[in-house]
């Protein structure tokens, strides 16, 4: 996979590539990453790329010209490339589309400044436009990292663990199950027994379980969008019947059942 980023302050990337995970994809291979500056392609002394908007408005826009060139320069490094824009606009960007992401040879990341981009840009140049979320940055580069780091964490060979990325949060619509290490009892607190017993196949339903726990408790929605297992679909009904169970029996909770209990 290789990244060609556009961006105004290219020793931000080079930092975010310099350490950790990505260091690690760098020097395996698995990755190659070059940053654009677009300064570079702007004329004047100052290489100025923003102006002010027409019609007025608060803030800048960055300029056409210097931009376009920039991703006409990344075009010739990765021909193949698709021309991702981080913009609030765009597309949430989660784990499907992070693997989508992971099956190109390359990637050109164009990191927007200011208010934005000239349209004209965004219509000529980008394929694809994603946000990462409902709030606004100062600049498109926190998201463009935000993307490379899910991006490559996919590729064969990045993760010590080749089952680790299979594994993560959102790999399957449900949250990740909780994880622990050493030592057994941290003030007060300890290891659920099964995680000690050496005994495999417990330990496969627990974290199947606690999964699905998690998810329910805390992002009920990935279930309502996607297809329970039979495993789950049990679960579910077993831990519905302890929950009326528990309301039945609750001080001053009335007698019966639950308004639309089974």
């Amino acid at each position: 996979m290789k990244f060609v980023v556009l961006t105004i302050f290219p020793e931000l990337m080079q930092a975010f590539w310099d350490n950790g995970i990505m260091r690690r994809a760098v020097d395996a291979g698995a990755i190659a990453a070059e940053a654009v500056n677009i300064r570079d392609f702007a004329e004047g002394r100052h290489k100025v790329t923003d102006d002010r908007p027409y019609g007025g408005g608060c803030g800048m826009v960055m300029k056409p010209e210097p931009l376009a060139a920039a991703v006409r320069a990344a075009r010739h490094k990765a021909p193949a490339a698709p021309v991702v824009l981080l913009t609030p606009q765009g597309r949430r960007f989660d784990q499907e589309m992070a693997q989508q992401l992971a099956a190109h040879p390359a990637l050109i990341v164009v990191c927007g400044r200011y208010e934005g981009i000239d349209e004209r840009v965004g219509e000529q140049f980008v394929d694809i436009e994603i946000s990462i979320g409902d709030f606004v940055l100062t600049g498109g580069e926190v998201a463009a990292m935000a993307v490379m780091d899910a991006v490559t964490r996919l590729l064969p060979g990045v993760l010590g663990n080749e089952d680790s990325a299979e594994q993560d949060s959102f790999c399957h619509q449900r949250l990740d199950h909780a994880h622990y290490t050493r030592p057994p009892e941290f003030e007060g607190r300890t290891v659920p027994e099964v995680l000690l017993s050496g005994h495999h196949d417990r330990i496969i339903q627990w974290r199947r379980a606690d999964a699905l726990l998690r998810t329910f408790a805390k992002r009920p929605d990935l279930l309502r969008a996607g297809t329970l297992s039979a495993e789950e679909m049990a679960l579910l009904r077993t831990w519905h019947r302890e929950i009326e169970r528990i309301i039945r029996s609750a001080p001053g909770s009335g007698a019966g059942s639950p308004s639309g209990g089974g």
